[in-house]
């Protein structure tokens, strides 16, 4: 019988819930199913004594992070699990406890927004990684210094990433068939009627068609183009041009399928990946105007304004400058 391996899960404050339970059940199943405790787990915060998640629930700790407890061991895993708000939770104590973690050998991962903790403590620098992709832009911007990915999970060395939700499953699944075989991962994948076990080269989001809810190979590839190219936009013409049909079938073929310009279809796209910034990032308005293929604060705010009715200065709490219209 071999020594059961210790995961400790870092819950910060408003954790999600979901990426939190995903990895943890297939612990309990892969002892279940293997009829040993292969796995042991524990529970530790900030707060020392709770953990509230985003949905309200609270969850009883087994400890806080005393910088004096017993070192971690070479075979402990310590995964961060995020939610919202993530920048204010990257908190010194947080920090120091998790690279005195990295520092006694523990392998270092984080679930959904946690990859965010660990970009901040400087654990993620030079690996390859992954996050939700609702964070992804920010995330880019804020750290360009971590090579990141769009996929489900990344195991690199002693950095795990889960991108969050239910990729927590497919990330514990690729641990267990690691040490303990493939038969064992994919018993688990079945008691959690788990039926497409993913790997790290799976994307996170629903393929085009199925977000937009058309099959269209057409629509689908200038809209793949559009999301590719956001801070420097195409024109209209050349989207055409390059999917071999006229400016007017575009036309037809967004108004049709979507009930709106390919414009109108590009600049929604663009303000969302701003907007995402805006909440996400300390990047200036005039940075995020840019990178979301603004030419000017000004036009950025007037759009942002007809979306959302609200400018981007507003839905920051600031001022915008003396020179522009707000």
């Amino acid at each position: 019988m071999t020594n059961p391996r210790r995961f400790t899960f870092l819950l910060l404050d408003r954790f999600t819930m979901l990426p939190f339970t995903a990895a943890i059940e297939p612990l309990r199943l892969a002892n279940r199913q293997a009829g040993q405790q292969l796995y042991t787990w524990r529970l530790v915060g900030p707060a020392g004594d709770r953990a509230v998640c985003s949905n309200g629930t609270a969850l009883a700790l087994d400890g806080g992070l005393a910088m004096d407890g017993p070192p971690p061991s070479r075979d402990e895993v310590v995964l961060v699990c995020g939610g919202t708000e993530i920048a204010r939770e990257a908190t010194r104590p947080v920090m120091a406890w998790l690279r005195r973690m990295a520092r006694g050998g523990a392998q270092i991962g984080a679930l959904c927004t946690g990859s965010w903790v660990l970009a901040e403590a400087g654990l993620l620098d030079g690996r390859k990684a992954t996050i939700h992709w609702e964070n992804h832009d920010g995330f880019a911007e804020a750290y360009p210094q971590v090579d990141l990915f769009r996929s489900v999970f990344v195991h690199d060395g002693n950095r795990l990433t889960a991108a969050g939700g239910t990729s927590a499953i497919d990330l514990m699944l690729h641990l267990i068939a690691e040490a303990h075989g493939d038969a064992l991962a994919a018993d688990v994948a079945d008691q959690m009627l788990h039926t497409a076990i993913r790997t790290d080269q799976d994307r996170q989001r629903l393929s085009i068609p199925t977000r937009i809810g058309v099959r269209h190979p057409r629509l689908a590839a200038v809209i793949a183009r559009m999301e590719a190219n956001l801070e420097e936009p195409i024109s209209p013409a050349q989207l055409a041009t390059d999917a071999g049909m006229s400016t007017r079938q575009l036309e037809r073929l967004f108004r049709r399928y979507l009930n709106r310009s390919p414009k109108r279809y590009y600049m929604e796209t663009r303000l969302a990946r701003a907007r995402n910034l805006l909440m996400q990032t300390e990047l200036s308005i005039i940075e995020i105007a840019l990178a979301s293929g603004f030419s000017s604060p000004s036009h950025f705010s007037k759009c942002y304004r007809a979306q959302y009715g609200s400018t981007p200065y507003r839905e920051r709490g600031t001022s915008a400058p003396a020179t522009q219209s707000a």
